[in-house]
């Protein structure tokens, strides 16, 4: 393997069926990127406690820094307040993070966890509000 730095991926993008339905979502061009390096495989929800398969959920009143900030929330579509998983979740990625002084994470794109856009999800905000540098697929 090149000697390139450790990153954290979501799981889901490697083929495991980590997603709310659970399947999972690999995406090719991440499958590429990752191909001779280190990573580790989070899924984010699974960390914070959520089963899978699990009820989809959506950020509501504002993106993952809202969430962080306590002025937004995460409800799946049983009107469940699973914010509390969900930070939970992004605290334990975070921690990963910081012990394999990772500086890179692939996140799945769209994700009330991991997603840039359209929303920002928690686990999103909670790494770049510690400067780990973030690629959605």
């Amino acid at each position: 393997m090149e000697h390139s730095p450790k990153c954290l991926v979501s799981a889901c993008l490697v083929g495991l069926c980590t997603r709310y339905d659970g399947r999972s979502k690999p995406d090719p061009a991440c499958l590429r990127f990752l191909a001779n390096r280190h990573w580790i495989p989070v899924c984010p929800e699974q960390l914070g406690g959520l089963a899978t398969p699990r009820p989809a959920a959506s950020l509501t009143d504002g993106d993952g820094h809202g969430v962080l900030a306590g002025t937004a929330r995460v409800v799946d579509r049983n009107g469940g307040d699973v914010t509390a998983a969900f930070i939970r979740g992004a605290r334990m990625v975070l921690a990963i993070a910081q012990a394999q002084d990772i500086t890179l994470c692939l996140l799945k794109s769209g994700s009330p966890s991991c997603g840039l856009a359209p929303l920002t999800g928690v686990t999103a905000a909670l790494l770049q509000r510690h400067g780990i540098r973030i690629v959605a697929y």
